[in-house]
């Protein structure tokens, strides 16, 4: 059984974007491919996560800061796929919030940014585990969330500033949980998505 976790496929090349997705999928329901992979290999990237299973695109993630019109145009363009807004990146605090003039603090901003993109045609948002209880409640039922910012309990935040573990993420009301390093950064990328599996409660 695959677990509610999208694992960022980051990959450094196709190669290791494959053999990524290869030992990670039986335990996982979304394989993630970054702006920056597809930016450098094109259709390509899609074709190597594909390659092991049967998925479609699904997802195609917008920024809410751009706009309802922006967001109105992604949604009438591709009516197939779920258009999917950014609230407030999970890399940034409420002091670099202020830096880029961004009225805050980051929960205020993020739901804010959350109604205006549902209300313009979005059917799933990107929030950090700390947003998503309030989001949960400020957007209808059948809106999915997805969070980044996941980390298993004792495991690194890198660049990440407001992050949870899977297990609260969950409990919040995340849908689906954006994983990366703490997956492909492993020596066995397959084995480390097993375990977060694993753990993850029963009825998830």
């Amino acid at each position: 059984m695959s677990a509610p976790i999208a694992v960022a496929l980051d990959a450094p090349d196709l190669e290791t974007l494959a053999q990524w997705s290869y030992e990670t999928s039986p335990y996982v329901s979304t394989l993630k491919v970054g702006l920056e992979v597809f930016c450098r290999d094109g259709a390509q990237a899609v074709h190597a996560a594909r390659a092991v299973r049967d998925l479609r695109p699904d997802f195609l993630t917008v920024h809410a800061a751009g706009g309802a019109e922006m967001i109105t145009a992604a949604v009438n363009a591709l009516p197939d796929t779920r258009i999917t807004a950014v609230t407030v990146l999970t890399s940034l605090d409420d002091s670099v919030l202020e830096s880029i003039g961004m009225r805050g603090p980051s929960l205020e901003a993020a739901v804010r940014l959350a109604v205006l993109a549902v209300s313009a045609g979005a059917r799933a948002i990107v929030c950090s585990p700390l947003e998503v209880a309030a989001i949960r409640a400020a957007v209808p039922n059948d809106i999915t969330l997805i969070t980044p910012g996941v980390r298993p309990a004792g495991a690194g935040v890198q660049d990440q500033k407001r992050v949870a573990t899977p297990e609260s993420a969950l409990a919040a009301g995340a849908d689906l949980l954006v994983i990366g390093r703490p997956i492909t950064g492993a020596e066995q990328p397959g084995a480390a998505a097993k375990a977060l599996r694993d753990a993850l409660p029963e009825n998830t």
